[in-house]
């Protein structure tokens, strides 16, 4: 009996059944991971919030492919092909590859060489060969001429026959899975560089002669190859060994052969099955497992770097906030300045300019004075400096100024400013601070990062965060996905103060829409803060049920 959705997901990730069932249970009634993660424990048996977005995306995985195989069932009962054996067979597949190799004789296609044979009667000649090899192919095929379907001689009879066995060997399931397995463990991953690309493919020169085991490649190596076959630059193919030449025997051929029972025992047919081994292999399987293994491959890799990503991500939202204290946020810059934002400390825009310490004009007196005059004024406790461009020379400047004046009681600190200037441009940043500059903005941002990482950073598409190296070489959908529920998790896992939270910061909270989030904010300017939670039920649309999802 075929294990259900809610036992599969409960062996992998080694809990009970029924915890994975009650789960199921409140995400179909429409609860949200950080809800059941944090107020329904006691359904769930204590699953986390990291089991729980693992269960949440098995859960999709393993639906979608229920609906596959749904599917597949029936276009093979419509085709009346459906044995016992065969829907067994289909029941009992446990991942979406093994259900298509299942399915792949009897998916519709056009009207194939293989067909065209059958349908010229050629079929008996194929079993006969294969099943006798004692029979000699150039008399038997005499049998099979047949002018007015197409076959005008021997020849042509056997490469009909021929085309029926390629067939019916690359749509076998097992053997299939077998191949795949073994290319899977030993096959090795070769780089190439394209013919005349040398120059344009200087910075993949690592990948010009690389071989590496298949079932071992790294995702950044594995990224930066599919990168480099992207942009033209690279050919990557599956050998069993750095020398092989397209002309050697493949160690798969052998397996066909074996599968089928082909023998080289020097019988008249023997000769021509091993020739249609080898075309079967070169012509049908070669090139379809070689794309299915390199996207596969492709698929771990992104979803390792993806991990590595949404890691990334959390590390910086619940990076420990400096606090409530008087920030000053710097922008580098060398031609156009270091732009400068005071806040106080609860992130308002107290002073805002801009200072040139650094070439072409390097005003260094007046960029001094101008901080010290700022730090005083507003009693500054931190000075939070952007890492971009000009970064570290800012920070220099600012920290010998510090050391010439020990009164001053002031602390620098580098920050990642990633995705500040798509914050500053965004409909956001000019609703914030319609009367600021862009440049500004950015500053502004930077210094509130230091004050409250999470609260900032909320505002700012998690892809534009900068998390990783080859974020723009994996799935978007995917990526947006995974970095969309680290934000949601670590929101609702810190919790906000409602009477001082952004609308981009409510929006994440569990139950809560940015519609929602804006109407809390809207109600909240309108008659002040909220002395209790039960005022939030004044808010419109906030009903019993965003309460709960909400508030617990």
């Amino acid at each position: 009996m075929p294990k259900t959705i809610s036992q599969r997901i409960a062996e992998e990730l080694s809990v009970h059944a029924n915890q994975v069932e009650a789960a199921i249970k409140l995400l179909d009634e429409g609860a949200t991971v950080p809800f059941i993660a944090r107020y329904r424990k006691e359904a769930t048996g204590a699953l986390d919030d990291t089991q729980m977005r693992q269960l949440d995306e098995r859960l999709r995985y393993l639906r979608e492919m229920e609906e596959r195989r749904l599917t597949i069932l029936g276009s093979i009962t419509e085709q009346g092909k459906l044995t016992p054996e065969l829907e067994r067979d289909i029941l009992g597949a446990d991942t979406k590859n093994r259900l298509e190799d299942l399915y792949l004789p009897y998916k519709p296609k056009r009207r194939s060489k293989a067909l065209i044979a059958r349908e010229a009667g050629l079929e008996p000649l194929a079993d006969s060969l294969l099943t006798d090899p004692t029979n000699d192919p150039d008399k038997l095929a005499q049998n099979y001429i047949n002018p007015e379907a197409g076959i005008e001689d021997g020849k042509a009879a056997l490469d009909g026959a021929r085309q029926i066995l390629m067939e019916r060997f690359a749509e076998n399931a097992d053997l299939l899975s077998s191949l795949r397995s073994f290319l899977q463990d030993h096959a090795l991953l070769a780089s190439r560089l394209m013919d005349g690309k040398e120059q344009e493919g200087a910075k993949f020169r690592d990948y010009f002669e690389h071989n590496e085991p298949l079932a071992s490649v790294p995702s950044h190596r594995a990224l930066a190859m599919f990168r480099g076959r992207n942009e033209g630059l690279l050919a990557l193919n599956l050998l069993m060994n750095p020398e092989e030449k397209p002309t050697d025997a493949h160690p798969c051929e052998a397996m066909i052969a074996a599968h089928w029972q082909i023998q080289d025992l020097q019988r008249p047919a023997d000769q021509w099955l091993r020739e249609t081994v080898r075309w079967t292999w070169r012509v049908k399987l070669l090139t379809h497992l070689q794309t299915d293994l390199l996207g596969q491959l492709r698929e771990r890799a992104e979803q390792e770097a993806i991990e590595v990503f949404a890691h990334n991500l959390k590390d910086l939202l619940l990076a420990a906030p400096a606090g409530p204290r008087a920030t000053i946020g710097l922008d580098p810059g060398l031609r156009t300045g270091v732009k400068v934002a005071v806040v106080d400390a609860n992130g308002k825009v107290l002073d805002h300019g801009a200072i040139y310490p650094h070439e072409p004009r390097k005003r260094l007196q007046e960029a001094e004075a101008t901080l010290l005059h700022m730090i005083r004024t507003h009693n500054v406790e931190l000075i939070a400096i952007g890492n971009g461009t000009a970064g570290r020379e800012t920070d220099a400047f600012v920290g010998e100024m510090l050391r010439r004046q020990p009164e001053l009681n002031v602390r620098q600190v580098m920050v990642n400013e990633s995705g500040a200037s798509i914050y500053s441009a965004s409909e956001f940043a000019a609703r914030e601070f319609p009367d600021l500059d862009v440049t500004i903005r950015g500053a502004v941002s930077i210094a509130r990062r230091l004050q409250d990482p999470l609260a900032e950073l909320v505002k700012i598409d998690p892809k534009s965060i900068g998390v990783g190296q080859y974020q723009h070489d994996v799935s978007q959908l995917q990526l947006a996905r995974q970095l969309d529920s680290v934000v949601e998790d670590c929101v609702n896992a810190v919790g906000v103060d409602v009477n001082t939270a952004s609308v981009p910061l409510l929006a994440r909270v569990s139950g809560l829409s940015q519609s929602i989030a804006g109407n809390i904010v809207a109600l909240r300017d309108q008659q002040g803060s909220f002395r209790r939670r039960s005022d939030l039920m004044k808010v419109a649309r906030f009903g019993e049920k965003t309460f709960e999802q909400a508030a617990g």
